[in-house]
C-alpha cells in the first residue's frame, strides 16, 4: 500500500483533494491510502518523523514562514525516496519545485481528471522502476514499500506478503520472485523469506526470528548457515537486540 500525506493551508481544498484521491483509488483498484492531512508544515513534519509516507502532495504557498518548497527540503532530509507532487496557483514556482526530485506539478484549481492522470502514472512508474524501494505483488495493483514488509510466507500455491498493517496474497512461488527481491530479503526457511532489516532478535537454539513488530518466523536447518553469514557479513548483527547462541 502507498501512504499519501497532504499539506495545504486551505482546509476546503485539502478535504477536496483527499476525497478525490480516495475516489481514484477505489475506481482504479489502486492500493493507496490518505494517512495524514495537515494545514501547516510543522504537523506534517512531526507525523513524517514517526510514520512512513510514500507520496506527499504539498501546496507551495502555505501562507506561513515555511513554504511548500521549504517543507519539501526538510522532508527530503530523512526521506529521499518519497514521491513529491506540488500544487499551486502560482505558475512561476514550477521550475523551483522540480529541484526536489518532483514527480509532478498540479496547477490549481485541480480537477479529478488531472489528478487521476498523475496518480495512475505514479503507480506505473513504481511498477516499472526496478531501482526504487517498492515491491509489486504479482500482477495485481498492490505495491508495498520494502520497509513495510517483514517476511514472505509460502503457503501451498500462495505467497503471503506480511506487513504491519495487513497481509497480501498472490499465487506464485519463491523461484519466481527471489531474483526480483532486494538483497536484504533472504531465504531463511523452506516456507519463509525474511527482510533482515526488520529483524530484532534471533534465537539460534529454537531457530526463531523475531521481527520488530513482534511477529515471528522459523529458520530452517538448510538455510541457517547462509542466513547467519549474510547477517554477519552485512554487519546486521550489530543492530539486533539479541542473538541467542
Amino acid at each position: 500500500m502507498l501512504n499519501f500525506a497532504l499539506c495545504d493551508d486551505n482546509l476546503n481544498i485539502l478535504n477536496k483533494i483527499s476525497k478525490m484521491l480516495e475516489s481514484i483509488f477505489i475506481n482504479n483498484s489502486l492500493d493507496g491510502k490518505v494517512v495524514f492531512t495537515a494545514t501547516d508544515a510543522e504537523s506534517i513534519l512531526t507525523y513524517s518523523s514517526e510514520n512512513n509516507v510514500d507520496v506527499y502532495i504539498l501546496d507551495i504557498d502555505l501562507k506561513s514562514n515555511i513554504s511548500g518548497l521549504d517543507l519539501a527540503a526538510k522532508l527530503r532530509e530523512h526521506n529521499k525516496n518519497a514521491y513529491l507532487i506540488f500544487t499551486t496557483a502560482h505558475l512561476e514556482y514550477i521550475m523551483l519545485a522540480y529541484k526536489f526530485k518532483t514527480f509532478d506539478y498540479l496547477a490549481k484549481p485541480i480537477t479529478i481528471e488531472r489528478l487521476e492522470e498523475t496518480i495512475l502514472r505514479l503507480f506505473d512508474d513504481i511498477k516499472c522502476d526496478s531501482k526504487n524501494n517498492y515491491i509489486s505483488i504479482g500482477t495485481s495493483s498492490n505495491i508495498i514499500n520494502e520497509n513495510d514488509l517483514y517476511c514472505i510466507k509460502k503457503q501451498g500455491m500462495k505467497l503471503i506478503y506480511c506487513t504491519r498493517e495487513r497481509s497480501y496474497e498472490t499465487y506464485s512461488s519463491f523461484n519466481k520472485i527471489e531474483t526480483c527481491l532486494p538483497e536484504n530479503f533472504v531465504r531463511c526457511h523452506k516456507s519463509y523469506i525474511a527482510n533482515i532489516n526488520k529483524i530484532s532478535n534471533i534465537n539460534k537454539n529454537t531457530n526463531i526470528i523475531q521481527f520488530d513488530n513482534f511477529t515471528f518466523c522459523s529458520i530452517g536447518p538448510k538455510y541457517k548457515v547462509n542466513l547467519m553469514e549474510v547477517l554477519n557479513n552485512g554487519n546486521i548483527t550489530s543492530h539486533l537486540e539479541c542473538i541467542n547462541s
